[in-house]
């Protein structure tokens, strides 16, 4: 009976994230708020589906009673974040809200499915960090001096990022993280978000090339730093990010493609200077003839992904643990080969609504600060998806960095909870922006209507 079960899932869980998916585009197009509300609600109830039967087939297949126990206080978090943020902030977008909610919940499962440990410890991580995020979007909409501390952002960000390149501990090659009083977390996973601060207080100033200069020298320093420090994915997001604010910022072709230039110049060196980036580039090129050492970590992932087809082997029916990090790492390839290649296009394409939105939300802003900061936090998050899938289907040589919201990361986990609400933040400035436009609109109608109405009054008494 069980053997069904798991079998017939792998079918249900494909159209649960089919509905899903569709109704994170389809709901964008309706204007009515009736039925925004009910492709809300729609998206809850297939998120909450999906969560339930996945553990009731979890628990199943293990039969410890402590995965149903691990299930309620997920349902209880993800249903308290959804109600309170509802309440708190009524306007909230309620597509990012409901896109973090399963990014996270699909997490869940999976760590429990890998790691139980792994996953409670997540968990108790996520609860503690959604709890902080709660007050992010109203410091965002209250905090007007924000834009007023582009060196404060710029000095700590640099000061964070060459503690870890002098007292870092070093895993796989690279210096990543602090440990302070035995808690280990990574800094550069915090340093993006005042990095993306940083760029859009200098930017949202000025553009002329003196300012220009100066905000790239600093940038620069972040990503000389991060390759000192050998986190050449964290230095790559950051180059690509900033390029991304400076040119919406400038409009100017010439630093996008200056931009470019020194960044493939930069990768040269970089190939040059370090042998885990050689080694890297290898596995990438030809991993098959490498399988027994370098190529290994990737050509288990092909294994996976291909091994799971367009409909998985079943939940828990699969071998992703063959993946070296692939808690951290390559979690995509583990659900590829267990949920199928479907369901991970519908993942992929759940990630992209998020950048979408974000975007949206930066193009309508009207304050330069807050757009430049939300395109910039967009960008971040664009582009750490595509490195880390990218990297676990070689179509890009693996970068080491996690897939927001689903992957094992303290340090990752929270930044991007964090990142997520300051995108509600700007979302509740646009919303208030519009109320005051529309407001002003109003006033303004209504004078003309009483100036009108005075000049016909004056008129009939000229007239009499």
């Amino acid at each position: 009976m069980t053997n069904l079960i798991v079998e017939l899932s792998k079918f249900a869980f494909i159209i649960l994230i089919a509905l899903y998916t569709l109704s994170s585009f389809s709901v964008l197009k309706k204007k009515n708020p009736g039925e925004m509300k009910y492709g809300w609600k729609l998206q809850n109830l297939l998120m909450f589906f999906f969560h339930l039967l996945a553990y009731v087939v979890l628990y199943l297949q293990t039969e410890q009673v402590k995965i149903l126990v691990f299930y309620l206080f997920q349902l209880f978090l993800l249903q308290a974040v959804l109600v309170f943020s509802g309440v708190i902030y009524p306007k909230i977008n309620r597509l990012v809200l409901n896109n973090m909610c399963l990014l996270l919940a699909i997490g869940f499962i999976m760590l429990t499915r890998l790691s139980y440990d792994r996953a409670v410890r997540q968990f108790q991580i996520a609860a503690v960090s959604l709890v902080i995020a709660m007050v992010i979007p109203m410091l965002i909409r209250k905090c007007a001096f924000l834009q007023e501390l582009p060196w404060v952002y710029g000095v700590a960000g640099l000061l964070l990022l060459t503690a870890v390149a002098i007292f870092g501990e070093s895993s796989y090659g690279a210096k990543l993280s602090l440990k302070i009083m035995g808690f280990a977390f990574q800094p550069s996973e915090f340093v993006k978000i005042s990095f993306v601060f940083f760029a859009a207080a200098r930017l949202s100033k000025s553009t002329t090339f003196k300012n220009v200069a100066l905000t790239t020298v600093m940038a620069g320093l972040h990503v000389i730093v991060l390759v000192l420090s050998r986190d050449l994915g964290g230095a790559l997001l950051f180059f690509v990010t900033y390029l991304v604010m400076l040119y919406v910022a400038t409009r100017n072709p010439l630093y996008f493609l200056s931009g470019l230039g020194a960044g493939s110049v930069a990768a040269c060196i970089g190939y040059r200077l370090f042998s885990h980036v050689r080694v890297r580039v290898m596995a990438w090129s030809d991993p098959f003839r490498y399988i027994d050492n370098e190529g290994y970590q990737i050509t288990q992932s092909l294994f996976a992904i291909g091994t799971g087809g367009w409909f998985g082997m079943g939940l828990n029916q699969g071998t992703p643990n063959k993946i070296p990090v692939v808690e951290e790492d390559f979690m995509f390839s583990a659900i590829a080969e267990e949920f199928g290649g479907i369901f991970s296009i519908c993942l992929i394409l759940i990630c992209v609504s998020c950048f979408i939105m974000f975007v949206n939300i930066a193009m309508q802003i009207k304050n330069s600060f807050y757009k430049y900061t939300a395109l910039g936090l967009g960008t971040l998050y664009g582009f750490q998806v595509f490195l880390t899938i990218g990297g676990a289907i070689k179509f890009i040589p693996s970068t080491g960095v996690t897939l927001p919201l689903v992957s094992s990361g303290g340090s990752s986990m929270i930044a991007t909870i964090a990142m997520f609400s300051i995108i509600q933040g700007m979302y509740l400035l646009k919303e208030d922006e519009d109320l005051r436009i529309e407001k002003e609109r109003r006033q303004n109608a209504k004078a003309r209507t009483k100036k009108a109405g005075g000049r016909k009054k004056t008129k009939a008494k000229e007239r009499s």
